[in-house]
């Protein structure tokens, strides 16, 4: 079945084929992905009153009227094992989408993160005609560069989160378009830090380390041990320093009440999630590489990051050249050069971290070069009139014939 292309078809920048009204496409395969697609679908509908949004989704697009013709749950699938148990079904699933959606002739298909999945379904529907936008970015600044040429044949236009990520898809020619990170619009410029420690029950001139070993347990695994080793060590140092291990959920709760447990320690507080509050009421964070450190930069608290990875999946990555990147974590790259002290891999012990973590704690002069980075980076994640008002103009200004 061919669908004739929206643009040949429309009348009227508000309407597609025969001037009926906008139809929108969207799949979200996880939570996070929800959550960018409930915003950019009020963004929309603010350019389109009428149009209809149907897809694949959660809760939060559903409450902004997006007709949902499954819940993501069938798609939120990690790890290469569970992902391969599942592959026949998610093949099947991928395919009785692309039926539908090409019954139904969106005017656009966005695709929101979850390239996995994603992708394969922006490649068919392009081939038949139906414009395709990728919102999120796959990392191709770190792994893999060579994607961002492949991306010219998925979708038509790709929306990036980040603004170093654009100049490599134009290297291709391929049209990515920088629509400000969600995140920098959530975290004011300055966050209020008396109010988050009040609300943790925290004295205001208490020193306070947040400790964020990771939201899956393979992080936790790896890392919550050593990085209770470094505030075992940092404690009997500093006997009244205060420790906030907050728990993205109830497995990594578990898991991190077992090796608090063996440790002993009353000084090392427990919470049920908090992290962001967390970020903000801490002096100094330890934590994991990824988006944590992006959200512990946006709330302006000084950090060190360290991550680890199998030795077999480390040794692979480097040997095969997929990543091509020196500096790791988010704040780093961000400003293109060293900003927060990194403990990679091997690097990656409680010998190494602790005297770092200590010097932090203790020079102020070196969070306060921390805090002035952050704050540059803060502003240059923000697009004008936030993030999901230029995410819906990028896609409007794709059916509607931009430069």
């Amino acid at each position: 079945m061919v669908v004739a292309h929206p643009a040949a078809m429309r009348n009227d920048p508000a309407t597609g084929p025969g001037s009926r009204p906008r139809r929108i496409a969207l799949v979200a395969g996880e939570a996070s992905g929800d959550q960018l697609g409930a915003a950019l679908v009020h963004g929309l509908k603010a350019l389109w009153p009428d149009a209809h949004f149907a897809g694949v989704g959660g809760g939060h697009m559903r409450a902004t009227g997006v007709e949902l013709w499954s819940d993501y749950a069938p798609l939120a699938v990690m790890g290469l094992a569970e992902v391969l148990r599942h592959l026949p079904r998610l093949l099947r699933f991928r395919r009785d989408l692309v039926r539908r959606l090409l019954a139904w002739q969106p005017d656009v298909f966005i695709g929101i993160d979850a390239p996995d999945f994603n992708l394969g379904v922006e490649r068919r529907l392009k081939r038949t005609g139906v414009r395709t936008v990728h919102y999120v970015s796959p990392s191709v600044w770190a792994w893999r560069r060579k994607r961002a040429q492949r991306m010219g044949g998925i979708a038509d236009r790709v929306l990036c989160l980040f603004p170093m990520e654009p100049p490599i898809y134009a290297s291709y020619g391929v049209d990515a378009r920088f629509v400000g990170h969600p995140l920098a619009d959530r975290f004011p410029h300055r966050p209020d830090r008396e109010a988050a420690r009040a609300g943790l029950g925290i004295e205001p001139s208490a020193t306070v380390l947040g400790v964020l070993p990771g939201s899956r347990l393979g992080e936790i695994q790896r890392l919550a041990p050593v990085f209770l080793k470094v505030v075992q060590r940092l404690r009997r140092q500093r006997p009244g320093l205060e420790v906030l291990v907050p728990a993205a959920n109830g497995n990594c709760r578990q898991a991190l009440q077992t090796l608090l447990h063996r440790s002993g320690d009353p000084g090392i507080r427990l919470l049920d999630g908090e992290a962001n509050t967390v970020m903000v009421a801490a002096d100094v964070l330890l934590l994991a590489s990824g988006t944590a450190a992006l959200e512990a930069l946006l709330a302006k608290r000084p950090m060190l990051v360290a991550y680890r990875i199998a030795p077999l999946t480390h040794f692979l990555v480097k040997r095969l050249g997929m990543l091509r990147i020196e500096r790791y974590s988010l704040p780093n790259i961000l400003h293109g050069g060293e900003l927060v002290p990194e403990f990679m891999q091997d690097r990656c012990t409680a010998e190494a971290i602790t005297p770092a973590l200590s010097a932090l704690l203790d020079d102020a002069g070196l969070q306060a070069r921390q805090v002035a980075g952050f704050d540059a980076i803060h502003e240059a994640l923000r697009a004008p009139g936030g993030a999901a008002h230029a995410a819906a103009a990028a896609v409007a200004g794709l059916l509607e014939g931009d430069a």
